[in-house]
Parts: structure tokens; C-alpha cells; sequence
């Protein structure tokens, strides 16, 4: 007989509340508390610059065609010859985001042929008024440090900004296994060549539970046994992340 059964029926619902005080604490004090974000983290947007200071961007307009949202507005205009802005024969002179209607899927990142389009991790941002969701191309293009602008309707911390090109540094491009590993993207002022992601040949370097999940598997794993949860952590490589 179960000790559930020993309980009369109307004081029965208080079990599982009572057992909850027993079990490990799961919740964050947020915002003062957050969880690590995975480093392919989609969040707000940063137009990036080379490592002479010129912009990326060449004003082709391609993430614009491939947004499926229509939230990014693109106008190239041609470089002056005295002092150009980027180093080819066009740059970005208007380059707009609409993040009411941005969905986040990073397929502008994707497009991008000179990755001068790339997310943060920082994605804890509101609005009181529509001119504030739209940003600008003075808004998003970083700073004379390669740093993204932090405005005031945004909470950065620390490491927000690490990461920003994890979606283009796949470990193989188009599947080719003699790639993987090889840095195919240029540098970015501030941070240099970024290290490309360790590839699946490298036993080390599986995929593993990001560590925003691992306290929830760890505790209701036990409860969720059958059900494909684990609470094992695969190893995971060193080396630089």
C-alpha cells in the first residue's frame, strides 16, 4: 500500500505539493540571476566591421530578399573613391531592422556573403514606441572597438557580445569533411579570426546538453526515466570555445 493511500481523499492533492520543499531548487532569480545561452544563441542583430575599421557590408541587399518576416530594409550606394566605406564597389547606406517582425531565424546571417550581418546573445530588449524597434544602421553596426551599441532599452551582461558569428563558423561547409576545422571567414575588429567549431569526427567534441538544461535534467531525469531523458552529460572537448 502506497503512503498516498493512507491520506484521506481531500487532503490526497497535497502530497505532491508537500514533496516539492524536499527537491533540489530549479528556479533562477532572474534578472539578477541568468542562465548561460547556448553559443548559437540567436539574438539581436550587429552589422560588423574588418579589422582596419571598414564595414562589412556591401549593400548588396541579399538578407533582405531572404527574410521571410520583410524585416530588414537595405539600400547599397556606391563607395567614394577618397574614402570609402567598405572595401568594395558598394556599401550599405541605409540598413534598417524592424524587430516587431524579426522571427530570429538567421537566415539573413546565412545569406550574408561577407558576414557583415551576424546575432548577439543579447535578447532582452523592449520598446516603449515603434521608432525604438527599428533600428538603424547607427544602431546596429558596431562600434570603433568592434563592439555592439549598448542603448538604453537593452540589458547587456557580460558576454552578450562573445559568439556573434557562431552560425557561420559551421564545422563543414556543404558537408566536406577535409574543411572541418579550417577558419573560411575573415576577421572582425576587436576580436580577430574567430575559432572555428570542433567538428563531429572529433569523439571529444559531441553534441552535449547546453548548460541552460542541465540542472532541469539532472533533477527530473528520475522522474522522467522511458521518456528519452538523460541525465548523463556526453564529454565534452576542451579547447577553444
Amino acid at each position: 500500500m502506497r503512503f498516498a493511500d493512507l491520506v484521506p481523499g481531500p487532503l490526497r492533492g497535497f502530497v505532491v505539493t508537500g514533496k516539492l520543499p524536499l527537491k533540489p531548487k530549479v528556479t533562477v532569480q532572474y534578472p539578477e540571476e541568468k542562465r548561460p545561452k547556448p553559443e548559437r544563441f540567436h539574438g539581436r542583430h550587429v552589422l560588423n566591421r574588418y579589422e582596419d575599421g571598414m564595414e562589412k557590408c556591401i549593400g548588396c541587399e541579399l538578407c533582405a530578399g531572404v527574410c521571410p518576416a520583410r524585416c530588414i530594409y537595405v539600400r547599397g550606394a556606391d563607395n567614394p573613391p577618397d574614402e570609402p566605406v567598405s572595401p568594395g564597389e558598394r556599401y550599405g547606406f541605409v540598413y534598417e531592422i524592424n524587430f516587431l517582425r524579426c522571427i530570429h531565424c538567421d537566415m539573413c546571417v546565412e545569406a550574408c556573403p561577407t558576414e557583415a550581418i551576424t546575432e548577439s546573445k543579447m535578447f532582452e530588449f523592449s520598446f516603449a514606441n515603434r521608432e525604438d524597434a527599428i533600428y538603424t544602421k547607427a544602431e546596429l553596426l558596431v562600434d570603433d572597438e568592434g563592439r555592439p551599441q549598448e542603448l538604453p532599452w537593452e540589458d547587456w551582461k557580460p558576454g552578450d557580445d562573445r559568439h556573434t558569428s557562431a552560425w557561420v563558423r559551421a564545422t563543414a561547409p556543404g558537408g566536406a569533411a577535409a574543411m572541418e576545422g579550417k577558419p573560411l571567414w575573415s576577421a572582425e575588429l576587436g576580436y580577430g579570426v574567430r575559432p572555428p567549431q570542433r567538428g563531429q569526427s572529433d569523439p571529444t567534441s559531441a553534441d552535449y546538453p547546453a548548460d541552460t538544461d542541465v540542472s532541469l535534467r539532472e533533477t527530473l531525469s528520475p522522474g522522467l526515466r522511458g521518456i528519452g531523458v538523460d541525465d548523463r552529460r556526453p564529454a565534452r572537448g576542451g579547447g577553444t570555445s
